[in-house]
């Protein structure tokens, strides 16, 4: 990732691929399996909510706790959809430069790069358990890839990743993307 990065177009481009998703999120399926091992659909859907408060905690108030939120109640999908409006009018609002993560000061724009990882391939997760075929869009994906290169380290991999599934070398970069975070087709 450099400097030049758009981080807020990127973080928008990233909601909107992920609100694409949680938009067909049936309703009782909260069950249903992810490709995120540990968890169900309903479990996904509040780390994603837990994902956006986070982000929406370092715009508005420059510092993220360590704590999870409070997890959302009632309709998931719809409080994902609240959230997502809620932290792109904060990124609107002119968010700082810097934002503490527990005690370790972060670059905002880097924030909202790896929230814009995290909210992409979980929009991918929540789609392949509805059972939808939506691939990332290729520059989303083009971009997101030397940020996921960037922070996921190999001590992530067997707990927030699994290892990275191998791709042909032409393959789409929404496939390679997937593919570095443990994610197979």
């Amino acid at each position: 990732m450099t400097m030049t990065t758009d981080c807020g177009a990127l973080l928008e481009r990233s909601l909107a691929y992920a609100l694409g998703s949680v938009a067909a999120v049936p309703p009782g399926s909260l069950e249903r399996t992810t490709p995120c091992a540990e968890w169900a659909l309903g479990e996904l859907l509040g780390h994603l909510d837990d994902s956006l408060d986070a982000l929406y905690e370092g715009l508005t108030g420059g510092r993220i706790g360590l704590s999870p939120a409070v997890p959302a109640a009632g309709d998931l999908a719809c409080a994902f959809r609240t959230r997502a409006c809620a932290v792109l009018g904060a990124w609107a609002a002119g968010p700082g430069e810097r934002v503490l993560v527990g005690e370790v000061p972060l670059d905002m724009r880097v924030m909202a790069a790896v929230g814009a990882v995290e909210i992409t391939v979980h929009g991918w997760d929540v789609a392949r358990s509805c059972g939808l075929p939506r691939p990332v869009p290729g520059a989303l994906a083009a971009e997101l890839l030397p940020v996921a290169r960037c922070v996921v380290a190999a001590e992530d991999r067997g707990v927030r990743f699994a290892a990275p599934v191998a791709v042909p070398p032409h393959a789409e970069p929404g496939d390679r993307l997937l593919a570095f975070l443990g994610r197979g087709r």
